[in-house]
């Protein structure tokens, strides 16, 4: 059995303050002066830790929302002079996709790389657009020995990316079958380009150093193959390198150092893959779909073509199709994929990966279930840095969260950790679904619940199909 794959993690304050999203507005005019103040028995000890925050404060607008919504302190205070209020500054993060939840839990787990907790609990929808209309069965989560990361059974989150032989074949009791290269990743994980309104060019060898650290891979544009410096030549084995539909191709010595090379959609790509293999047979090489109005029809197509090993659907930031005026979502856009390859008998021959609309470690999860191999990540190790989603990078403003200045040990351990959390909660997944590699954990749609699928059969009969 292999070594359990783990990933080295330390505590990265943040270097800003947070902007949380609950705060104890405390009206003192009417104060008894209790001599133990309901504050001072708050479960998560934020009492203290605000009047150590007063102290070291350094700008006077800033304000201490670090309350976990326990709700304690309010309900117990004899005079009713605390309340809860939500920090105006939270309410204006992220987008409709990247929710400021959604912007709060990453930065918690980049500082921690553990599970974030919340007194208030959850206290909105039970469904929703996206991946929260599918939750996962965690029927066999009283397994005892699937205990998540901490139990006794080995659970697995290796991947191979490559195409897979069909069959074997054997002559006089020998292996004949000629074995096409794979590249194996320890986590279903590859770190994707930024898209070029979050572009920050100095984050480029920050995201090859996370990458080696954490033993997966990262996709440079080969237009930005010196901003990684002089060090990229022993980083080669965690770098794919994106050559667009016709850029021109590395020299060989760097093609037989690669593992993996990722090249645009085009009507040339049978002509592309052979000249790639040319320079290296072993090399590994995927295309880089679009999801527009045909971007599902051609990775089918793609994957009928022998000579394809590897398909990268992309989706934009918040997982809808790209230029469509009602966009499907990516989770029902690789689902579709995957049943029709199941169909056609080909589906363990080609190898999937999704990527956009992967905010949080869920997602992660689901989107395999759905029938990718593995899933692209972005914008979440950027939110890891403290960004705000706030678009002034994007509009040409001053950056509050400060990427253009970031220290890349400061940036590093954020994102090592947010990718050892999701890699944590992805175990503890897979081992309440009693699932213990995830290769088995793609298209396992029985260990999933759709609100689709539930609504028509238990409402259809009575009113018909949603419009």
């Amino acid at each position: 059995m292999p070594d359990k794959y783990h990933i080295e993690t330390k505590k990265a304050p943040p270097r800003l303050p947070k902007i949380g999203k609950f705060g104890v507005v405390d009206w003192r005019e009417d104060c008894a002066g209790c001599h133990n103040c309901v504050k001072k028995a708050c479960v998560y000890d934020r009492y203290r830790q605000e009047a150590q925050y007063i102290k070291n404060l350094n700008e006077v607008n800033t304000f201490f929302f670090e309350c976990m919504g326990c709700f304690s302190c309010v309900q117990k205070c004899t005079k009713g002079l605390l309340s809860l209020a939500i920090n105006p500054a939270y309410e204006q993060m992220g987008n409709g996709y990247y929710t400021p939840d959604i912007i709060l839990t990453t930065w918690n787990q980049a500082e921690t790389a553990s599970d974030p907790v919340s007194g208030a609990g959850y206290r909105g929808k039970f469904t929703g657009a996206g991946f929260d209309a599918m939750w996962t069965d965690m029927s066999e989560i009283v397994r005892p020995t699937r205990d998540g990361k901490k139990g006794r059974e080995y659970i697995s989150t290796a991947v191979d990316v490559g195409r897979k032989l069909s069959l074997l074949t054997f002559e006089k009791g020998e292996f004949t079958s000629v074995l096409p290269p794979l590249v194996d990743i320890p986590i279903p994980l590859i770190i994707d380009m930024l898209p070029r309104s979050y572009y920050f060019p100095q984050l480029i060898p920050i995201f090859v150093a996370v990458a080696a650290r954490t033993g997966t891979m990262v996709i440079i544009d080969w237009k930005d193959r010196e901003l990684p410096g002089a060090e990229k030549e022993k980083y080669l084995s965690n770098i794919i390198f994106y050559l667009g539909k016709d850029g021109a191709l590395p020299p060989g010595e760097i093609m037989r150092k690669i593992r993996l090379v990722e090249i645009g959609d085009g009507d040339n790509v049978e002509e592309r893959i052979k000249e790639l293999k040319s320079l290296n047979p072993r090399i590994v090489v995927a295309v880089r779909v679009a999801l527009d109005a045909h971007g599902e029809q051609r990775a089918i197509e793609l994957a009928h073509q022998p000579a394809i090993e590897v398909i990268h659907v992309v989706a934009d930031i918040n997982g809808s199709q790209i230029g469509v005026e009602k966009p499907g979502f990516i989770k029902d856009i690789v689902r579709d994929i995957h049943t029709s390859l199941v169909k056609d008998g080909i589906r363990d021959e080609i190898t999937i990966i999704s990527g956009g609309g992967i905010a949080l470690a869920e997602h992660l999860a689901k989107q395999i279930l759905c029938g990718a191999d593995l899933v692209t990540v972005d914008l979440p190790l950027l939110i890891a840095l403290e960004c705000r989603l706030c678009q002034n990078c994007r509009d040409g403003f001053t950056c509050p969260a400060k990427i253009e200045g970031i220290d890349a040990t400061y940036a590093i351990g954020r994102m090592t950790n947010l990718i050892a959390a999701w890699h944590d909660q992805l175990i503890e997944m897979m081992g309440a679904m009693g699932i213990r590699e995830v290769r088995r954990l793609r298209g396992e749609t029985g260990r999933a619940l759709f609100f689709e699928d539930l609504e028509e059969e238990t409402f259809g009969r009575l009113f018909g199909t949603r419009k």
